[in-house]
C-alpha cells in the first residue's frame, strides 16, 4: 500500500475541517466514477503532477488566505503529487479524502464567494426591489399578484410562498421585478440566488424542489422543506461568534448569513423597523481577514461595538437626520468642523476604532442597504436605535454541510451521467 503524506498542513484547517464534519460519511464521496472526482477536484483547483516518489504527497497550502483561486495558484496550493504507477484503489481513497479535505472547501469558498457576489449584484442593481415600513403583507408581490412573478402562497398575509413554474424564474422576480419585502426575506432571497448562480438555471431548476425554495419568515421556514432553515437543511455549522470561520481565513466567510442585532431589550428600541438587520458576506478583504484571526472572531469586536455606542452616547450633539452615518462614515467635512473641542477628542477615538481593518474590509450585504462595509452598518444604527449597542454574529448554516454535499454530489453525477431530475422526480 502506498503512503499518503500531508505536506505545509497549515494547523488552522482543523476549524474549517469542524465546518465539514458531516461529509465524512456522505454519499457524495462514494458517487461517481474515479475520472469524475478528479475532474471535480481539478475544477476546484487541484493540480496533480506526477512523482518518483512511493508516497502520495499533498500540499494543500493555503487556499482559505487568498483572494482567487488564480492566487492559490500562483502560490503554489492545492497541489497532489501522485506516483505514476498508483493502484487504481489507491487514486480512489486519494480522491474521497480530497472531497473532504479542508482545502478543498477553501477552493468552493471561491466558488461559492462569486455565485454570491453574481446574485447579490442582480438583487442590488433592481431598483423594483424594494423595502418599506408600510406594505400589505410580509412580502408584497403588488397588484399582479404572486402568480405573475413565479411564487405560490404556501402561507397566509404573505408569510410565506413558493416557487410556481420553475425556481430560477422565481428567483428572476427579485432579480428584475417589483417586490417589497423586509431584510430577513431579502437575505433568504440572496441565499437562493447564490445557489442559483452556482448552479445554473438548468441546476437550480432540476435539483431542488420547488418546496425546498421557500421564502417568508424565519418560523414559517423552520415548518417547511426548505434547504436554508427546513427538513432539507440537514446538518448545520454552529458558528456564530466566527471563531471556527476567522481562525480559517477570507474564503470561510463568503456567502454566509448572519445578523446585526440590538443588544438591550425591546424597551430600548426607537425604530422597530431597524432592530436587526440580517445579512450575507459579500466579500472579506486580506487585512480584515487577518484582524479577525487575530482577535479570534466576532466578539472582540462586539465588544469595540459596545465602547463606539457608549461614546457616542457621550457626545452632545443635536442629532440631526443621518447624523452618525455623516460623521462617522461619509465623515463630512462641516459636520466635523462644527464640533466642538471636547467633541472632536470623542470623535477621533470613535475613529481610531473603526479605523480597524474589520469595519472597513469586511462587506456584507443587506437589502435595501446594498453592499456596505460593517462600519457603516454600527455607524447608522447608532443613528436608528442609539439607546442600545448593537452585535454581530453568524446564523446557522450549511454552505459546508449539506449544501457542500448536494453540490458535489450533483456535479458528480452530471459527469457520470446519471444526473436525477428531483423537480419532476426522475
Amino acid at each position: 500500500m502506498k503512503h499518503i503524506r500531508l505536506l505545509h498542513a497549515p494547523i488552522r484547517a482543523v476549524a474549517i475541517a469542524a465546518l465539514a464534519m458531516s461529509f465524512a460519511g456522505s454519499v457524495a464521496a462514494a458517487a461517481g466514477t474515479q475520472a469524475c472526482k478528479q475532474r471535480l477536484l481539478r475544477e476546484f483547483g487541484w493540480r496533480f503532477v506526477s512523482s518518483e516518489s512511493n508516497a502520495v504527497e499533498i500540499h494543500p497550502g493555503h487556499p482559505c488566505d487568498r483572494r482567487d483561486l488564480a492566487e492559490a495558484k500562483a502560490a503554489g496550493d492545492l497541489t497532489v503529487a501522485m506516483p505514476a504507477g498508483l493502484a487504481a484503489s489507491e487514486r480512489e481513497r486519494v480522491f474521497d479524502g480530497l472531497l473532504r479535505h479542508p482545502a478543498t472547501h477553501c477552493a468552493y469558498g471561491f466558488a461559492l464567494g462569486a455565485a454570491t457576489r453574481r446574485a447579490v449584484d442582480r438583487l442590488v442593481d433592481n431598483r423594483g426591489f424594494a423595502f418599506t415600513a408600510v406594505q400589505i403583507g410580509w412580502i408584497g408581490f403588488g397588484a399582479s399578484g404572486s402568480a405573475h412573478d413565479g411564487w405560490t402562497p404556501v402561507a397566509l398575509f404573505g408569510r410565506g410562498y413558493k416557487p410556481r413554474g420553475g425556481n430560477s424564474r422565481a428567483i428572476d422576480a427579485f432579480y428584475d421585478g417589483r417586490v417589497r419585502a423586509e431584510c430577513g426575506v431579502g437575505r433568504q432571497v440572496a441565499q437562493y440566488a447564490t445557489q442559483a448562480e452556482l448552479y445554473g438555471r438548468d441546476g437550480f431548476d432540476s435539483q431542488f424542489d420547488a418546496d425546498e425554495i421557500v421564502i417568508g419568515t424565519f418560523n414559517r421556514l423552520h415548518r417547511t422543506r426548505s434547504i436554508l432553515l427546513g427538513t432539507s437543511a440537514g446538518d448545520f455549522t454552529h458558528d456564530g461568534r466566527a471563531s471556527a470561520a476567522a481562525a480559517s481565513g477570507r474564503q470561510a466567510f463568503m456567502g454566509l448569513p448572519g445578523f446585526v442585532f440590538h443588544v438591550f431589550d425591546r424597551a430600548s428600541l426607537d425604530d422597530l423597523n431597524n432592530q436587526a438587520e440580517n445579512f450575507v458576506v459579500y466579500d472579506v478583504s486580506s487585512k480584515a481577514a487577518t484582524a479577525l484571526r487575530r482577535h479570534g472572531g466576532f466578539e472582540y469586536y462586539n465588544d469595540r461595538n459596545r465602547e463606539i455606542w457608549s461614546l457616542a452616547r457621550s457626545l452632545k450633539l443635536d442629532k440631526s437626520k443621518r447624523l452618525f452615518e455623516r460623521l462617522l462614515y461619509e465623515r463630512d467635512p462641516a459636520l466635523r468642523a462644527a464640533l466642538s473641542d471636547d467633541a472632536r477628542v470623542t470623535v477621533a477615538k470613535i475613529d481610531r476604532l473603526l479605523a480597524d481593518p474589520f469595519y472597513r474590509g469586511f462587506s456584507i450585504y443587506v437589502h435595501k442597504l446594498g453592499i456596505k462595509p460593517v462600519g457603516f452598518h454600527i455607524a447608522r444604527l447608532l443613528d436608528r436605535n442609539p439607546r442600545t449597542p448593537f452585535r454581530i454574529e453568524l446564523a446557522l448554516h450549511n454552505l459546508h454541510t449539506t449544501l457542500y454535499d448536494r453540490y458535489v454530489g450533483y456535479r458528480l453525477a452530471r459527469c457520470a451521467g446519471t444526473v436525477t431530475d428531483v423537480s419532476r422526480g426522475s
